[in-house]
């Protein structure tokens, strides 16, 4: 009869579970400019026209391993890398490169912290999906 938790219950926290990422990234999935990261690159044409293509997996790395990294550096703050939308590997990547951005800001400021972190998120993640996409699951 009408059990407690029954298979209607689970669909109820399966349709919540679908619908909750697309209510969150609204207000948590935006770039250092406020604009929320794509997984497109605009190029512009050899007629000056923009075009977009699809960003690669090192470049969304990049994107968002910068992105989490200059967050961190300003709020000293950590956070779990599911809600980040990271993997594992990339947020290995991502705690590499605040422990060299807060060391850098420390001798040399802000700036240049933000910058070496750009550049080791770029080369980390570049190595990283040097070969493809990493295959040991999606938490790798």
């Amino acid at each position: 009869m009408g059990r407690r938790g029954g298979p209607r219950r689970g669909v109820e926290f399966l349709a919540l579970g679908l619908a909750l990422p697309a209510l969150l990234c609204p207000t948590g999935c935006t770039g250092p400019d406020g604009s929320a990261p794509s997984p497109t690159r605009t190029t512009v044409t050899a007629t000056g026209s923009p075009t977009a293509r699809p960003a690669s997996d090192a470049e969304l790395c990049a994107r968002l391993v910068t992105y989490w990294a200059r967050r961190m550096l300003a709020d000293d703050t950590y956070g779990d890398y599911q809600s980040m939308g990271l993997s594992h590997g990339q947020y290995q990547i991502l705690m590499d490169v605040v422990a060299a951005g807060r060391s850098a800001r420390q001798r040399q400021g802000t700036i240049t912290a933000q910058r070496l972190m750009d550049r080791q998120a770029r080369a980390a993640c570049t190595a990283r999906y040097r070969h493809g996409t990493p295959s040991g699951g999606p938490w790798t």
